[in-house]
């Protein structure tokens, strides 16, 4: 399945693993990720060969190093010179392989815990700088880190036909919606003029329905904030901040006595509507 003009990031923090990729392609988080908790992750693209994905992750269950994998499902693959793959595994250093046949310009960089590629690419300023914000964002939360560095490509030119879709896709261990399951961030813009701004969107979207609340930033509902929020939820209908979490979506965020900023942003926001 051709999905040339992609580019993506593949990578581990702590026990977590990622992918973010942009496409001039329609869904192309429908096709590029893989990944499993504690396993590994990778992206297949270019031509991409979607059969690598399970292929790859068995591989990492096993033990195998990113690098080996790449070696291992490109020697066994008659089209490898089409392919572009970036792998990495709970350890080590990442893998992104370029087959000799990807339309220009078309290469990857990999590095602890991380491979970045991508093919028909205005020039390897899309990789270096993509890479370069990666490295210099240590201190943002994974799933920003991984965007900000897919914006940074975009930035620096990212695909030479345009822009379609984009996705992220981000597993860690027990972090799945309400604390279910293992997939932390399933995140796609299948067809937008500037998917990269849209997957930034969803993401701050995904951060208020399910993020948890910082202690640190919580305020004591009493006093004049008490009777604020009290008037808000009158004015839109409601009896209990409670019963107007759950229609939001905003009951992880609850607190008995104190409430979240980012619910209280939520609740001004919707009454000034």
């Amino acid at each position: 399945m051709s999905t040339d003009v992609t580019f993506s990031i593949v990578a581990r923090s702590g026990p977590a693993f990622g992918i973010a990729v942009a496409s001039k392609f329609l869904a192309v988080g429908a096709v590029v990720p893989a990944a499993g908790a504690a396993v590994g992750a990778l992206a297949t693209q270019a031509w991409a060969n979607v059969a690598y994905r399970e292929q790859g992750l068995a591989m990492l269950r096993t033990g195998v190093e990113p690098d080996a994998v790449v070696a291992a499902l490109t020697a066994a693959d008659p089209k490898s010179a089409h392919r572009q793959l970036g792998v990495v595994g709970p350890e080590g250093a990442g893998a992104s392989f370029t087959g000799a046949e990807c339309l220009d310009w078309a290469g990857g960089a990999a590095g602890h815990g991380y491979a970045i590629q991508g093919n028909l690419l205005v020039g390897p300023e899309v990789v270096r700088d993509a890479e370069a914000v990666w490295l210099a964002s240590a201190e943002l939360p994974f799933a920003d880190r991984l965007v900000a560095a897919l914006a940074a490509g975009d930035a620096a030119g990212g695909d030479r036909r345009g822009r379609q879709s984009a996705a992220l896709y981000i597993v860690d261990p027990g972090r799945g919606v309400g604390g279910y399951g293992d997939v932390a961030y399933d995140l796609r813009v299948d067809d937008h003029t500037d998917p990269i701004a849209e997957l930034r969107r969803l993401l701050a979207v995904h951060e208020i329905l399910h993020g948890t609340p910082d202690p640190a930033t919580l305020l004591d509902l009493t006093g004049e904030l008490a009777a604020e929020v009290r008037a808000l939820l009158s004015g839109l209908g409601y009896d209990s901040l409670d019963t107007w979490a759950g229609v939001e979506n905003l009951e992880g965020r609850l607190v008995a006595d104190r409430i979240d900023p980012l619910v209280l942003a939520h609740l001004r926001a919707v009454s000034a509507k």
